[in-house]
């Protein structure tokens, strides 16, 4: 829970808008069914009501991600490369290193998940077209 809470709060303090805010307070909820799968999972149940580039960040950020890691896991840290050219590929890639990746910091003073719920609201209010 810190960990989303600090993501969001980072995003909301960079100026991101609230489909931002509420995708990066959700981004690994989809770890509660599958670790592998995580980003495909969450990026699914926010489809509906984030637009297009949001709905990348989160469904593609795991091959941002590996930068910081999957040299020792024996996988290519550079995946991210393969979006590059992409529309979404400068969202994901600050949702990546300046959201996701700094919010494991046990000093860090995140917002509440109260602060968040009005945002959560809204946002999950306005379905958009699939």
């Amino acid at each position: 829970m810190q960990h989303a809470l600090q993501t969001a709060t980072r995003a909301e303090r960079d100026g991101q808008d609230e489909q931002v805010i509420v995708a990066s307070l959700l981004h690994d909820v989809g770890k509660l069914i599958s670790v592998p799968n995580h980003p495909r999972i969450a990026a699914e149940i926010l489809r509906p009501y984030v637009r297009h580039e949001v709905y990348c960040m989160v469904a593609f950020h795991q091959d941002f991600q590996g930068r910081y890691y999957y040299e020792h896991l024996g996988m290519d840290p550079n995946l991210r490369e393969q979006h590059r050219g992409e529309p979404w590929y400068e969202l994901a890639e600050r949702f990546a290193d300046h959201y996701d990746q700094k919010a494991f910091d046990p000093q860090y003073d995140a917002e509440s998940l109260e602060h968040f719920e009005p945002m959560v609201v809204n946002v999950f209010a306005q379905a958009h077209s699939i």
